[in-house]
Formats: structure tokens, C-alpha cells, sequence
């Protein structure tokens, strides 16, 4: 059946809003396709209020408690969702997730998994022809190596990476963080300003992103100038995920967009625009370019539950050690 016809005719003249990232509304991202096929299905008005990054998006939400205006948020993660949860402002989402295809099982009823991928350091492959091939060796490399990161406040990304340095460390974390802090160049708020204002623009030779990030070089750009460092340790899993808002005024539409997330007219416009693994199975849509990605020997994850709990001592932690 043709999604079309299961819309209800009051979703005519409605406006949804949806916070998500700037990189998914900006004009290469996935935003003004699904934009454009989510109207043409709800005779609705689909209106995208972009900020930095997840982080931020949590941050605003708290700011705003039940006076939002979102009707859905796009872009948080599994780091996040734990204390996104704990707001109280989030509704079931009663969306089918059948379909969903991940690393992981899946068994939560709010949120709903869009795509996903592993983190990883991607590098200039002409002014880095030898990588580190390990978090470890990442750590102690000589200081002249260069590495931009994410604010883990802020970023998911960012907050990724204290993950992903926490899980191979425990304990040691800080040491490892106060050497890493000799490496960086710069922690930005978000995704976008490492990648493109920094990164792209020759600043460092490595940037915190994801094990996807060269497809797009290579399918949209023509390029294997960028390739993603294979850690021996494995990487640290992202899976992003949207919800709706509880005090949404339009909880039919908000419902409908949560499905439509889900169809191949949203996921197709993921590996590309995104830059990230569709979170259900579109077969030959997905680009060659994904097949030439590095394959994680091993997925490291935190729990939502675990990173509640001990995420702000992780900070301090980062923080403290960063300082120095």
C-alpha cells in the first residue's frame, strides 16, 4: 500500500518541526531530499531547525522543557539516550522497527534507529601515508602528529570518543587523554567544524568522524585522497536515533514522519547524504563505495544505561586530564 494512502486527511496545511544537525539539512545532506518526498506523502510543511550537533540538541530541549515547539528530534544517539530519556518529554514512538537491520538488538519503544556507524579517525592520505593502526599507537605517536576532535559535551562525536577511549582504557583513561591532549590541534562543538572548516581545509591530517566518511570521497568526490584508520582495539558504535515530543500538537504527523524514517524514500538518501549505514537493509542502493570501508575486527559499546550513569565523571575526567 502506498504510504499516500494512509495518511489522514487532517495532516493537510499542518507544519512538522524537527531539530536535527546541520549536516543533515545542509544542502550535500540528507534533509532537502527527505524534505521534498515527506511532503509530497503528507501535504504538510516538513520544517528542519538545524543545530551543531546531538549534544546540543539535548541541551536545547532541557532549556525549553514542555515549551518546545519540536515535534520531533533527529540526531541523537545511544549515548544520549539514557538521560534524553530521563527528561520525561519523549512519547512511545509506535513505529514498526520489523525492518531495522543493526549491529545490535534493539528493544527500545521511544526511540527509533535511523542509520549508524563506527567511529574512526579518517586521515589525509598524502600527508599521512602511514597511519597509526591502533588507539594505542594513536596515543603515543610523537606530538607533531596532528588531530582534530569533538567536544564530547557537545558532539556526539565527540562524546564518542570519551566512549571509545574509556572502553579500551578504564582506568588509564587519563593518562591516555593527557598525551592525546599534546595531539590535538583543536576539540570543535561539532561534527561540521572539525570535518569541513578544519579538516577538509588542511588544518590537521586526521579528524575524529566515522569509518563511513570516505565513501562519500570516493562515490560523491572521486577521490581515495581520505581513509579511515583501521583500530586494532576495534571502534566505538554509533547508532542515531530519533524520537517524537510528548507535547508535539501534531502527534499523527510527528507518528507518520517516525515511519517514514523507516521506508527506502528516507534511507536511500542516508549513504550518501548522511554518510552513514542505513538502518534497514535497502539492497543495491547502497553504494559500491561502501564495500571498499574498512570492517571494524571488533564493535566496543557502553550501554545507554552505563554511560548515564558514569558520563559526567568521564567529563570531569577528560577535562581534568586535558588541562594539564
Amino acid at each position: 500500500m502506498a504510504m499516500a494512502t494512509c495518511l489522514p486527511v487532517f495532516a493537510a496545511g499542518e507544519t512538522l518541526t524537527v531539530y536535527t544537525y546541520d549536516s543533515f539539512t545542509a544542502d550535500w545532506g540528507p534533509g532537502p531530499k527527505v524534505k521534498t518526498a515527506f511532503e509530497q506523502q503528507c501535504s504538510c510543511t516538513l520544517n528542519f531547525i538545524a543545530l551543531e550537533d546531538g549534544g546540543s540538541m539535548l541541551q536545547r530541549l532541557r532549556l525549553e522543557g514542555e515549551t518546545t515547539p519540536a515535534d520531533v528530534v533527529l540526531g541523537l544517539d545511544m549515548n544520549l539516550m539514557a538521560d534524553a530519556a530521563k527528561t520525561g518529554l519523549f512519547a512511545p514512538s509506535e513505529t514498526d522497527l520489523s525492518a531495522l537491520k543493526l549491529p545490535v538488538k534493539w528493544d527500545d519503544n521511544t526511540f527509533v534507529p535511523f542509520d549508524w556507524g563506527y567511529f574512526a579517525f579518517v586521515y589525509d592520505t598524502q600527508k599521512l601515508p602511514h597511519p597509526p593502526t591502533s588507539l594505542q599507537a594513536l596515543v603515543d605517536a610523537p606530538d607533531d602528529l596532528k588531530i582534530i576532535i569533538e567536544d564530547p559535551r557537545t558532539s556526539t562525536p565527540g562524546l564518542g570518543l570519551l566512549m571509545w577511549v574509556k572502553k579500551v582504557y578504564g582506568d588509564k583513561a587519563p593518562e591516555a587523554w593527557a598525551k592525546l591532549s599534546k595531539k590535538t590541534l583543536a576539540v570543535t562543538k561539532g561534527w561540521s567544524d572539525a570535518y569541513f572548516n578544519l579538516f577538509m581545509n588542511g588544518e590537521a591530517p586526521m579528524v575524529l568522524s566515522y569509518s563511513t566518511s570516505p565513501a562519500y570521497h570516493m562515490a560523491v568526490d572521486k577521490t581515495d585522497r581520505y581513509q579511515a584508520a583501521e583500530f586494532s582495539e576495534g571502534h566505538y558504535l554509533q547508532v542515531e536515533v530519533a524520537a517524537r515530543l510528548k507535547t508535539s500538537k501534531h502527534a499523527d504527523l510527528a507518528k507518520q514522519f517516525m515511519a517514514f524514517m523507516l521506508t527506502p524514500a528516507f534511507q536511500q538518501e542516508l549513504p550518501l547524504g548522511n554518510v552513514m549505514y542505513p538502518a534497514v537493509d535497502i539492497g543495491k542502493a547502497l553504494p559500491d563505495a561502501y564495500g571498499k570501508l574498512i570492517t571494524p575486527g571488533k564493535t566496543l559499546l557502553f550501554t545507554p544505561d552505563e554511560v548515564a550513569s558514569d558520563k559526567k565523571a568521564w567529563v570531569d575526567e577528560w577535562l581534568e586530564a586535558t588541562s594539564r
